[in-house]
């Protein structure tokens, strides 16, 4: 299985400070699925056009099966990963953003500020995640089931 981990981030991207959502996400991810995956590790600034071209890159000639993002879901003007995730998508599956502030919300009120989502292009599945590794740590474990779901489907499974 190929994984692609995107951090976003201006400021970890120019090595102002190091990225530590991105290893939470293998760390997830590796535990979930054990063997048999191979890592391709970005870490880029937010930038929508950098953003898009990643995806498309790693959709259609990388041939990922699942790829990951953490940071640029909030409301700020730099957020823009939800926009160049759409912009890519062939099929929004917009339920794990939902289930991800729904679950957060009761211990994290700020939760309602993320506008992560998800969905397909091609063979591959792109999740937006939040840029804090806590929040990481509590969400990926719960959306484990439908992303091996998904990820089924897309093989045609």
């Amino acid at each position: 299985m190929k994984i692609a981990r995107i951090t976003l981030s201006d400021r970890a991207s120019a090595g102002i400070y190091q990225d530590r959502s991105g290893p939470e996400i293998e760390r997830i991810l590796g535990e979930a699925f054990s063997t048999g995956i191979t890592w391709n590790r970005e870490v880029i600034p937010d930038n929508r056009q950098e953003i898009e071209q990643l995806l498309i890159r790693l959709c259609d000639a990388d041939a990922c099966d699942l790829i990951v993002t953490t940071g640029g879901t909030g409301p700020a003007p730099r957020d823009v990963t939800p926009e160049a995730t759409r912009a890519v998508l062939e099929r929004e599956l917009p339920g794990f953003g939902e289930v991800m502030r729904v679950m957060s919300f009761p211990t994290v009120p700020t939760a309602i500020l993320s506008r992560a989502t998800a969905g397909t292009r091609g063979r591959s599945l792109i999740l937006n995640l939040p840029g804090n590794p806590k929040a990481i740590g509590e969400c990926l474990p719960m959306l484990l089931p439908a992303i091996r779901e998904a990820l089924k489907h897309l093989r045609g499974e």
